[in-house]
């Protein structure tokens, strides 16, 4: 049902956090694959996606074309865009199959963006507390993006070789068709 594409950064840390976080989805049978991608040639999420059971994708370029190569490769009519070190909280399973299920039953195209929590290592800055606020306003790519390949695909997707094509997809997805959902997501790194 549901492609997971994870950008990395040849990290191990980071990515084997979101991974554990969707180790439920997975048992629960909403997840069909996880898609790591990764640009370092240094070895380290190769081996974690053989470890995990992932798929393993290398590529060459900016951030857009990982996101547009694990796109391009992923089998699943939906798709779950994560950053390495998002971690979703408890409920996101019985949300995403709600929010996949309403959209599909509805035939309107729509894409769901995770509301954003504030890390528990955050600081407790002034600047941090505005860019918290922000993100409630305007999401951002790293709050995770839940998207119909059919949906994807129109739009465009992702721009390979862009800056900022997370951005810019959001930007063209607009207001009336991205659904800001409940489930939450922490950035860990």
């Amino acid at each position: 049902m549901l492609s997971v594409i994870i950008p990395t950064a040849g990290v191990e840390q980071p990515t084997v956090a979101t991974l554990a976080a969707l180790v439920p989805g997975a048992a629960a049978g909403l997840i069909r694959e996880v898609l790591l991608v990764d640009g370092t040639r240094n070895g380290v999420i190769e081996r974690v996606a053989d470890v995990a059971g992932c798929r393993f994708i290398g590529f060459e370029g900016p951030h857009g074309a990982a996101l547009a190569a694990g796109a391009l490769q992923a089998r699943s009519p939906w798709l779950m865009f994560l950053h390495a070190g998002a971690v979703l909280e408890s409920g996101w399973i019985d949300e995403t199959t709600q929010f996949i299920q309403n959209v599909s039953a509805s035939g309107k195209p729509r894409a769901g963006v995770f509301r954003y929590a504030r890390s528990p290592y955050a600081s407790a800055g002034l600047g941090d507390a505005l860019r918290f606020l922000a993100r409630i306003v305007r999401p951002q790519g790293d709050q995770g993006l839940l998207i119909a390949r059919d949906h994807y695909d129109r739009l465009g997707g992702y721009p390979p070789h862009v800056r900022r094509s997370e951005a810019r997809l959001l930007r063209r997805l607009g207001r009336s068709s991205r659904t800001l959902l409940r489930s939450r997501i922490v950035k860990m790194a």
